[in-house]
């Protein structure tokens, strides 16, 4: 326990649905502090975290009180601003000689591509600002050494309070149609099994690039439809949108980086994590 301690991780956005998931399975192996952007009495009663809205704050004066070991990007928002933010993290890294980053990326950045999944050494290619945004912040980062970076791409995460479950939660009771894209091919992960595999990373120090989606692929349509049967959802109103007459693929899977078997996931565990 006290070579982990050892260890100071700094979570940008530990305030969100997947930073704080992450604070808090490795808050108890490690010397862990977090960001927080929007007024909370829970962020501003807990001495570690830190007040940080990256569209008006430098993020240096944070990184040179904790001075951190590992620094894990989970930002959300204005995408330049987002940008500048992590030049200046990639300065940091690049200047420390003990500091890593770890990015929490996106299947978007293969978003152009729609015939197969996507593995760790394919090219990057997105049609969408998003992707390309992702895309921007992943190249900047590989540029430092490889031992310094680790690039985590994740599909849609769920989990009992994601805001993907809570969406339909409320669209149910709204009565309100839910989308379904029938022809999109993907994959998913949860939460829980999100920050296990993170936690391993740390742990045994990887680097590189990740891909952290279920091993098995599914139709989005079929997926949702389960979902919303297990939410109880009675009769609900579906939505169907077609944005091909071909299945898209918008998947990414483990080649050359796979965790051991215990960290693997498949879709149906989404659905175990409801209850």
């Amino acid at each position: 326990m006290g070579l982990f301690k050892k260890q100071r991780i700094l979570i940008l956005g530990a305030s969100g649905f997947i930073g704080n998931a992450i604070y808090k399975e490795l808050n108890a192996y490690y010397r862990t502090f977090g960001t927080y952007r929007s007024p909370n009495n829970i962020f501003e009663n807990n001495k570690q975290f830190y007040h940080y809205d990256f569209e008006e704050d430098d993020v240096f004066e944070i990184l040179n009180v904790v001075k951190p070991t590992v620094i894990i990007s989970a930002l959300r928002g204005d995408f330049s601003a987002q940008l500048t933010a992590h030049k200046h993290i990639y300065q940091y890294v690049s200047d420390q000689k003990k500091c890593k980053i770890i990015f929490l990326s996106s299947s978007n950045v293969f978003d152009a591509y729609s015939k197969f999944p996507s593995y760790e050494n394919d090219t990057t290619l997105s049609i969408s600002i998003y992707g390309h945004f992702k895309i921007r912040i992943e190249q900047l980062f590989l540029k430092l050494p490889s031992h310094k970076v680790a690039i985590l791409r994740l599909p849609m995460v769920f989990g009992a309070q994601s805001p993907r479950t809570n969406e339909l939660k409320l669209l149910l009771e709204l009565d309100a149609p839910i989308e379904l894209f029938p022809n999109l091919v993907m994959n998913v992960i949860t939460d829980k099994k999100l920050t296990q595999q993170l936690h391993y990373i740390i742990n045994r120090k990887k680097d590189g690039i990740f891909h952290l989606g279920s091993m098995d692929l599914v139709h989005h349509d079929d997926f949702i439809k389960e979902l919303v049967s297990k939410l109880g959802g009675q009769n609900p109103k579906f939505k169907l949108v077609y944005t091909t007459n071909d299945e898209r693929y918008l998947a990414v899977l483990p080649k050359e980086n796979r965790l051991p078997k215990h960290l693997q996931m498949y879709s149906l565990e989404v659905f175990e994590t409801l209850f």
